[in-house]
């Protein structure tokens, strides 16, 4: 089945042609056509997501949805410009600022500033997201889905292994970047994906090689980040075309720790149908934001300058950038940003290195883009040390429990109005807009 990426087909001139089966049809920041070919019909899948299924297919709508549905834009959006000129800016850059000056004051006005943040990111840090492959099957043989994808003339195969609990499905899942580091609770399956194989991350000379890197070519302006989280995209339309697998796509939750934990983050700000975002101990590059790193200083937490010298997560354009971050047109928070309203859960330790007070400072900003939405609780912090990295403590366990029942086992009244750290937050120093009031 075809995926999407909502936010960057909101900048694409409106399709005039029928969209075909399994094809995207609407959802938040979508403004190509709704009509589907003969025998198709658009169906709502969740506030981000409907897609052309047969006329035989049942809309879904479910009402105990934490979504909300009012954020999909009822007008097309203004596509940015191909040159784009920014002031430096020492301070996080305001969510609610379109690139022309003007401020969100509306519901549909945020779908179309959270296309901007998408194309601000893919531009100067992460690369070019590319759109559905033109081909896609997958066949599944025991626990493992193997996918084969085909685009620009040319075809790679990758396989994931489910893990389902004990029981009749279909069950929600977690797509685990590298294998779960965190308890994953009964009723939910896990998804283990090799991102390594999509996109390499084994130094800077890995740059361009891996399976996403077969179908675009190694000068793809993409980061391993970016590869990863098209991968996703793509376990995602082969769990939607193979029911037999047992999952229930519209409760998807994605993590991962440490270099994976950026994978996570990325891929649930560019695929809309991941419904709970878990990024784990993910620093800087993750939930941690450029400009508050550099900051701190590469003496104690790693910087964009580092970064690039280790692997190759993020894209070609971002190397210009590294050492005049302030020059950036968005930091992490903008990523959170493009999550929203979706559920995130970012879990962190107090490793200096990791910047948990840049993770710290990143999340209240984007908190207030959940504020701003009415959904404060579906952002959740929680710092806490004192255990080796990646390990999970016992006592973050009701926390990630209770992001669990929301988002992906239909308990949609659990409280999650969790902002949890040791370390303080200096709002004047990176903050400088107000949370406005979207109508």
């Amino acid at each position: 089945m075809a995926s999407y990426l909502a936010s960057v087909l909101l900048l694409a001139v409106p399709a005039l042609a029928q969209n075909q089966l399994y094809a995207p049809c609407g959802g938040t920041g979508f403004s190509g056509s709704t009509a589907c070919v003969s025998g198709a019909v658009c169906t709502y899948s969740n506030a981000w997501f409907s897609q052309c299924l047969p006329e035989t297919a049942t809309s879904v709508s479910d009402s105990s949805a934490v979504a909300d549905p009012a954020l999909a834009p009822r007008a097309a959006c203004t596509a940015l410009p191909d040159t784009l000129t920014f002031p430096t800016n020492a301070k996080l850059p305001d969510p609610f600022k379109f690139y022309g000056g003007t401020r969100v004051s509306t519901k549909d006005e945020w779908a179309c500033r959270q296309a901007e943040l998408s194309q601000l990111i893919q531009r100067y840090e992460l690369g070019t997201f590319p759109g559905p492959p033109d081909t896609l099957t997958a066949t599944l043989s025991g626990s493992s889905l193997a996918i084969n994808v085909g685009a620009n003339g040319k075809t790679m195969s990758f396989t994931v292994t489910i893990k389902k609990p004990s029981g009749t499905g279909p069950f929600p899942a977690v797509i685990a970047f590298g294998g779960a580091s965190l308890p994953i609770p009964a009723g939910v399956a896990t998804i283990t994906f090799n991102n390594d194989d999509m996109g390499a991350q084994s130094g800077p000379s890995s740059r361009g090689t891996g399976k996403f890197f077969t179908l675009f070519g190694s000068q793809h302006s993409a980061g391993s980040l970016t590869a990863w989280a098209w991968g996703v995209s793509r376990i995602i339309d082969a769990l939607e075309k193979t029911p037999s697998a047992g999952i229930d796509t519209k409760r998807i939750g994605v993590t991962g720790c440490s270099r994976n934990g950026k994978g996570a983050i990325v891929a649930g700000a560019f695929e809309p149908r991941i419904a709970l975002t878990l990024p784990q101990e993910s620093g800087s590059g993750g939930s941690g934001s450029w400009r508050v790193s550099d900051y701190i200083g590469s003496a104690t937490t790693q910087t964009a300058g580092q970064i690039i010298t280790e692997q190759p997560w993020t894209g070609r354009p971002f190397d210009q950038y590294v050492k005049k971050v302030t020059s950036l047109p968005h930091d992490h928070h903008f990523l959170m940003g493009m999550i929203a309203p979706r559920g995130l859960f970012i879990i962190d330790n107090n490793i200096a290195w990791l910047g948990p007070q840049s993770s710290w400072v990143d999340a209240n900003a984007g908190h207030k883009v959940y504020e701003a939405l009415g959904v404060p609780d579906n952002l959740g912090y929680s710092q806490i040390g004192s255990h080796d990295h990646c390990s999970f403590p016992s006592n973050q366990q009701a926390q990630l429990t209770a992001f669990f029942n929301k988002f992906l086992l239909n308990q949609p009244t659990t409280n999650t109005a969790i902002m949890v750290s040791g370390t303080t937050y200096d709002e004047a120093r990176w903050v400088d807009w107000t949370v406005p009031t979207l109508t």
